[in-house]
């Protein structure tokens, strides 16, 4: 099942006191939406998950969910050691699954703040 995931890039205390009091409220209020939320320090951080041929293999599960890694290799034209290893860090960030067989991505949007 896909969703909307976001990613936070920087921040403290303050940042996390203000989300957290947020979600309090829209539980008091009976919103007990479930709200995925991939934190980072640093933009450095957020770099060493998501370079240029992870988001791209995200891209293409998104659109093509595969069999297999094999199959997602050779449809990315990559070379499996490499597509397994930034399959493994994307599903640890919880952006990929692999269940049934199948590697897919499990966001449908990926929204993304910054902190200065």
């Amino acid at each position: 099942m896909s969703e909307d995931i976001k990613i936070r890039v920087g921040g403290g205390m303050a940042e996390d006191l203000a989300a957290f009091t947020r979600a309090w409220r829209r539980a008091e209020e009976g919103d007990l939406r479930e709200e995925r939320i991939l934190a980072f320090e640093s933009w450095e951080g957020l770099a060493s998950v998501m370079t240029t041929e992870r988001y791209r293999l995200l891209r293409h599960l998104h659109a093509h969910p595969e069999r297999s890694i094999n199959a997602l290799a050779l449809a990315l034209g990559r070379q499996y050691r490499r597509v397994h290893e930034d399959v493994t860090i994307l599903e640890r960030a919880g952006l990929v699954e692999r269940s049934g067989g199948e590697v897919r991505a499990t966001a449908d949007r990926l929204s993304a703040e910054v902190v200065l």
